[in-house]
């Protein structure tokens, strides 16, 4: 198991649990195991397999130093969103995308710019010197810019890689990551198109056990893959002293 996930911790985080059969995309049906009582059923022996394969993907991109934006909006994963991306030493949007994050990168980088200009005002006592109503304004600015961007401020280049809870409600960020060719890792629920997706993982996209069990899998892949490259470093390192050592000319005995 590349992941370390088994059958069981799918089945117990109910993971299989897709919508009302009224609710779904026939596009899905590959990955549907049957219906019950209304309720589609997703074949976990498929979702394992394919969790298994976007792991060793996003290990890969990890080990190289690519940057994996996670993406998840919706109440049940924006905590988790947040904690596994933090955890993983990457970046994240996990409150409302806002429209041209990816494809208008540039004007949002300014954004982000004045984001910072306010937490050095803040920080060098700026606010203290300003008027109440002053201070209340440039504070709600401030607020509002680090709640919708504090997850991307220190992302000084587009993503090579975005990873999304529940792509149908993220529509505009496949949008985006399509229009500029950024591969796209996502959790499909029976609603959604997995033609949209270049690494789709089927999976229950509303319990947040399900939604925790998806996102810190994909995290801990990139913790795996940046520890490998980190021992690797080491390792050369360590290699190139022993032969700077073994290259001294002997001296004993002189």
């Amino acid at each position: 198991m590349a992941s370390g996930v088994s059958m069981r911790a799918l089945l117990e985080a109910g993971v299989h649990f897709g919508h009302q059969t009224r609710r779904w995309n026939p596009k899905m049906k590959p990955y549907i195991f049957q219906e019950r009582n209304g309720i589609y059923i997703i074949d976990l022996s498929k979702t394992l397999s394919m969790l298994n394969g976007v792991y060793d993907a996003v290990k890969q991109l990890s080990r190289e130093g690519r940057v994996i934006l996670f993406v998840g909006t919706k109440k049940q994963a924006q905590d988790v969103v947040k904690e596994e991306a933090e955890r993983a030493g990457t970046f994240f949007v996990n409150q409302r995308w806002l429209g041209g994050t990816l494809t208008n990168f540039a004007t949002i980088q300014k954004r982000i710019a004045r984001l910072r200009e306010l937490e050095g005002m803040r920080q060098q006592g700026t606010f203290d010197l300003l008027p109440k109503k002053e201070v209340a304004r440039l504070t709600d600015e401030l607020e509002k810019l680090e709640k919708f961007l504090g997850g991307i401020k220190d992302m000084h280049r587009l993503p090579d890689a975005i990873f999304i809870v529940d792509p149908k409600k993220e529509r505009i960020a496949v949008a985006e990551a399509k229009k500029l060719r950024i591969p796209i890792i996502a959790v499909i629920d029976t609603n959604c198109d997995p033609d949209e997706i270049d690494y789709a993982i089927p999976g229950n996209d509303d319990a947040i056990r399900s939604v925790r069990l998806m996102v810190s899998t994909i995290a801990n892949a990139i913790v795996e893959g940046k520890t490998e490259t980190e021992s690797a470093y080491d390792a050369a390192e360590y290699d190139q002293q022993y032969a700077e050592i073994g290259a001294e000319p002997e001296t004993a005995g002189v």
